[in-house]
């Protein structure tokens, strides 16, 4: 099991903007952890600190030198694909070969003001623009239609340094694109804030599948899954610390999505109709689900219990969402644990430091 940090800012409750990213970077770049992952989010303060990867990314390959560098993700639907290849390859070219990319499909509508035609048909744009930018990547020339309504082929510039890009479908719970993300070969990057243990483990199963299926028993794949995570000495301090500030985040998240055009959670109940009362309620109990259940929260022993069983599961990779709100001393301060909990997964010593 990989660990790597992932962020998704709420940058309403956290001050220290991209200082937090910056450093927590550079320790994860020292300590063997795999990748640093940074969203595409708009015109919200929920993820609103991150609106183009590939500018955290190339700001974090000018301060690493080892971790991986990804985007959890790209909506692939806001944009053109030379665009996002020409992009990342730039990160690839100043990182030394380090670039990866999870495509996403896009699912709030505001967002679109980029490419409101592209809404409704966005998870089959998604899947072209994955693979157009990986045609472009390998050095094929694509052709486009120029102002003159002509054919024109294009070529990537700068030319990457990886042969192949390193690829993923973020996927928040649909088993269509666990299933996509099989049939493309790529990776699938996902998260349980929409499903439970029991789904996520249908749906990688479906991914595997799909995956065999399309590529043969062999294909490695690849299953990311973020987690809010935040370790430390003793699981009852972990609890009162996170507990405020990963409300307010949860809060925020649920404003996003009452925001939406369409007004409705996951579930399909409208937010926007719900007494005030009511919303703290679902927010206490969505703390405990995450706390106890949908997180890597406690000591170093909780989370090798979570490692086990999520790899058990058939996850490779935890992306720790460390950016929730909680201070920027108290996270750093917490890397160490989460840093005995790597140690301790790849066979390690994993004591932690004083």
């Amino acid at each position: 099991m990989d660990l790597s940090l992932f962020f998704f800012a709420d940058s309403a409750t956290n001050g220290d903007n991209y200082r937090l990213l910056l450093e927590s970077a550079r320790f994860a770049d020292t300590h063997g952890f795999r990748a640093v992952w940074t969203p595409e989010r708009h015109f919200h303060s929920f993820g609103g600190q991150y609106p183009n990867p590939s500018l955290t990314g190339a700001a974090l390959a000018a301060v690493t030198e080892r971790v991986a560098i990804r985007a959890g993700s790209v909506v692939a639907p806001l944009h053109h694909p030379v665009r996002i290849a020409e992009e990342w390859s730039v990160v690839d070219n100043l990182s030394g070969g380090r670039a990866g990319i999870s495509f996403a499909s896009g699912w709030h509508a505001g967002d679109f003001v980029f490419q409101p035609e592209n809404f409704k048909d966005r998870k089959n744009i998604m899947v072209e623009t994955a693979r157009t930018v990986q045609r472009l990547w390998r050095g094929e020339e694509v052709d486009f239609e120029d102002a003159e309504g002509e054919r024109r082929a294009v070529r990537l510039f700068p030319s990457p340094v990886q042969p192949e890009l390193p690829v993923w479908i973020t996927a928040a719970g649909s088993p269509q694109t666990f299933r996509i993300a099989g049939r493309l070969g790529a990776g699938v990057l996902t998260h349980q804030l929409g499903q439970d243990h029991d789904a996520l483990e249908r749906n990688i199963a479906t991914y595997r599948e799909a995956l065999a299926d399309e590529h043969g028993d062999r294909a490695p794949g690849h299953v990311v899954l973020m987690l809010h995570t935040m370790l430390g000495e003793d699981r009852e301090h972990v609890r009162e610390l996170v507990r405020e500030p990963l409300t307010g985040y949860l809060r925020s998240s649920m404003d996003l999505i009452a925001g939406d055009p369409a007004g409705t959670g996951a579930d399909g109940f409208d937010l926007n109709r719900i007494p005030a009362r009511d919303k703290e309620f679902i927010l206490a109990r969505s703390f405990d689900r995450l706390f106890t259940g949908a997180g890597l929260f406690g000591t170093v022993e909780d989370g090798v219990r979570v490692v086990d069983r999520l790899a058990a599961m058939g996850v490779d990779e935890i992306a720790c969402l460390i950016d929730f709100g909680v201070g920027r001393d108290e996270v750093m301060g917490s890397l160490r644990y989460l840093d005995a909990l790597r140690a301790r997964v790849a066979g390690q010593a994993g004591a932690v430091p004083a």
